[in-house]
């Protein structure tokens, strides 16, 4: 499955980056592919490829605050949670994810 996703806590710095690494290590694990963009205090760094957002199954948000660029999924399937539940339950978050491609292919 491919992944694409944007990460983004309220203070923009620690959990943005536990929760993305944390998301990729768990989709890595299950043979995904995926690309996460993080938006914290210092901008957006690994921004998404147009092309991967174009090729991907399904795309997650990590989210605890608003963040830019959301119309760029406007014709996917987007899952939106806290980054509490990607730090705390990445393998189960990332199972979820398999279940509702599954449901819509």
């Amino acid at each position: 499955m491919k992944i694409v996703g944007i990460s983004a806590c309220a203070a923009g710095i620690a959990h943005t980056y536990i929760a993305k690494e944390k998301i990729m290590n768990a989709a890595q694990k299950a043979g995904d592919i995926i690309h996460m963009e993080t938006q914290g205090t210092i901008g957006t760094e690994d921004s998404l490829d147009p092309n991967d957002i174009k090729e991907a199954d399904i795309v997650l948000l990590t989210v605890d605050v608003k963040v830019s660029g959301r119309e760029r999924f406007a014709d996917k399937k987007v899952v939106e949670v806290p980054t509490d539940t990607a730090i705390k339950s990445p393998n189960k978050l990332i199972e979820k994810l398999h279940e509702l491609v599954s449901v819509s292919n």
